[in-house]
């Protein structure tokens, strides 16, 4: 799936709670109460840690590409076939272009332009951009450039609105779907190294994306949804308890946070996961759900998305 042109709604206002300043203006100390409550039970992050999350987890990929045996990033994975290097290609080009959106807008425009102008294939355009780069030249450049990108967003206003693809999106959004294509395409490089990939609370906005996405898997599909949002119930990485939604018994999903941002990123096919899916709406849901924006796509067939055991062909 492309997700580079993935746009997400405004974000919801969270802070960690702090002790009351003496000037605070009446009410203030019960708004940041109320906020930090919503952090704690939606598992939605304070703006200026979707930069840090996005470090974090281009971090945390970085340090098991680099581990791979010589050779590996050239082996097609389990996505579409593309290889490693295909992957850290990827996210490295629009990696640029999120920076550009800050530093140089005229830059990204005229880069848009170009593959609009010449239809050129996305992944012919990177190519043509980054193809030159060996593979470990390719990946420490990827690695480097992503520090400069996340200390670029982390001193950004949150609510700047930038130039995209498609329709202006705010500089949270922008990081926040640069954290979600990272972890997604993470999925593969993990996938194909038989590595069980250690998740984080960061994965928070990623189910806030999914949140946020549920009209949108319906109407890429020129369809409505058949009913309210069901009610989410998932397990953060960390043992706390995620709740999205208006509660119901009979529309829910329940399981852990990290199988649900693996549905809606589709990386994986719900059969393939352990959540409890109840309901006519939450089963529709779910058998399609798409967090990113561009043509409606299919989940991976039942099976074809899975950590490979070591030292599997």
């Amino acid at each position: 799936a492309d997700f580079v042109m993935a746009v997400l709604p405004v974000w919801p206002q969270c802070a960690c709670l702090r002790r009351r300043p003496p000037d605070l203006p009446p009410g203030e100390g019960l708004r940041r109460i109320r906020r930090a409550q919503t952090l704690a039970q939606t598992g939605r992050r304070r703006d200026v840690e979707q930069a840090e999350d996005f470090r974090q987890e281009t971090r945390a990929l970085h340090g098991l590409v680099a581990s791979l045996a010589p050779g590996t990033c050239d082996e097609p994975t389990q996505f579409k076939g593309w290889t490693i290097a295909d992957v850290i290609r990827h996210l490295h080009f629009w990696n640029r272009m999120a920076h550009f959106q800050l530093s140089d807008p005229d830059a990204l425009t005229a880069h848009l332009k170009q593959m609009a102008k010449r239809a050129i294939p996305m992944r012919a355009y990177e190519a043509e951009q980054l193809g030159h780069l060996a593979p470990a030249d390719l990946v420490a450049e990827w690695a480097g450039f992503a520090e400069t990108a996340a200390d670029l967003f982390a001193a950004a206003d949150p609510r700047a609105r930038l130039r995209w693809a498609g329709p202006d999106m705010s500089a949270r959004s922008s990081i926040t779907a640069r954290l979600m294509e990272t972890w997604a395409h993470g999925q593969e490089v993990y996938d194909h190294a038989g590595v069980v990939r250690k998740n984080h609370d960061r994965v928070g906005n990623i189910v806030t994306l999914g949140v946020n996405t549920f009209g949108w898997t319906y109407a890429a599909r020129g369809e409505k949804p058949p009913g309210p949002m069901p009610y989410l119930v998932l397990t953060a990485p960390s043992g706390g308890i995620w709740t999205h939604g208006e509660p119901s018994q009979t529309e829910r999903i329940e399981g852990l946070a990290e199988d649900f941002c693996q549905v809606v990123t589709q990386t994986r096919n719900i059969a393939d996961t352990t959540l409890k899916v109840t309901g006519p709406v939450a089963t529709d849901w779910m058998s399609k759900a798409q967090c990113f924006a561009g043509a409606p796509n299919p989940p991976p067939a039942a099976g074809t998305r899975f950590t490979r055991k070591a030292g599997a062909p």
